[in-house]
């Protein structure tokens, strides 16, 4: 049976974006993949309302599934997202990220997330793995969190980002065009995606710029102090993007580099097992309200307070 290799675009249609996934599906297709693409902007998609239905039902154990099931396309487009063996995800990138569509139907995602209902035995683990392309006008320094909120928005599904690429001094439709070497980026995403398809999935690995980013472990460009986490695991230096935890290390050349300990990937957020672990977290943290029938009380009685106060609006 083909690979199912699936683009999913937030950019504007026969662009930047939609072209670079196109020359990426188009590589997937020539080597047998059996390939698909949808444009977010032909969708109805609502923004998560935040009424936790999803993680509550999870962390007791359940799978409720998402409170907008009924009321948009995101339940009907993830049904053969999490069908297909790759997903290639482009978006625009806007104020140093991506759009806002893009992040408004990937932050729904955890309705699905995968090492949730693995946990509870809703579903079985499926490996699936994923490439990102990020297009805006300028160089990095105004793009400086695209690729890094695009992977952390593909964790809740358990997508090994495999590859990813920023294509910069673009901000025309279609200007890429001009660009024969971003073409043949796109394309080298889509040889990299057959590639680790036909690689038994405990064997894949990164296929991208093989020095990409601070963090060895996922390639991301943005660390941060650690502080302290659920239940008091601390790092001096993590990865904000997949949480890898370690320090940075002067080496011989005078350089800097970021070496993960240890015990670092204990919480990889990359990994199921280390999501799973925020499950139990949740449970702690919101279950420790939810079923306190004294706190519930008491925060209903001070809210009465916050109700009443009314401000002018526009």
């Amino acid at each position: 049976m083909a690979f199912k290799v699936m683009g999913v675009t937030a950019g504007r249609k026969d662009s930047n974006c939609e072209i670079l996934t196109k020359e990426a599906l188009l590589v997937c297709q020539e080597q047998g993949a059996e390939v698909s693409m949808i444009n977010l902007k032909d969708y109805d998609l609502l923004d998560c309302t935040g009424c936790t239905a999803c993680t509550m039902g999870m962390s007791m154990g359940k799978h409720t599934g998402c409170s907008l099931d009924n009321k948009d396309d995101k339940k009907k487009i993830m049904e053969v997202l999490l069908d297909q063996d790759a997903v290639i995800f482009s978006a625009p990138t806007y104020a140093l990220m991506p759009s806002s569509l893009f992040l408004k139907f990937m932050h729904r995602n955890l309705a699905y997330e995968t090492a949730f209902l693995t946990k509870i035995g809703a579903i079985k683990p499926r490996d699936r793995i994923g490439a990102l392309i990020a297009v805006g006008g300028s160089t990095r320094s105004w793009q400086s969190m695209a690729l890094e909120c695009m992977q952390a928005s593909t964790f809740s599904n358990s997508f090994k980002i495999v590859d990813m690429y920023m294509a910069t001094m673009v901000p025309a439709p279609a200007q890429v065009l001009l660009h024969e070497e971003k073409l043949a980026r796109a394309r080298e995403i889509g040889a990299n995606i057959m590639k680790s398809l036909n690689t038994p999935a405990a064997e894949r690995e990164w296929l991208g710029e093989p020095d990409a980013g601070w963090c060895p472990n996922c390639h991301s460009n943005c660390l941060c102090l650690g502080e302290p986490q659920w239940r008091g695991l601390q790092y001096p230096i993590e990865c904000a993007v997949c949480g890898a935890g370690g320090d940075l290390v002067k080496t011989d050349d005078g350089k800097w580099k970021f070496v993960i300990a240890a015990n670092g990937l204990e919480r990889d957020r990359t990994s199921e097992e280390g999501r799973g672990v925020h499950c139990d977290e949740i449970a702690d943290t919101q279950g420790g309200f939810f079923m306190d029938p004294q706190k519930r009380a008491t925060v209903a009685e001070k809210l009465e307070k916050y109700k009443k106060i009314q401000f002018p609006g526009i």
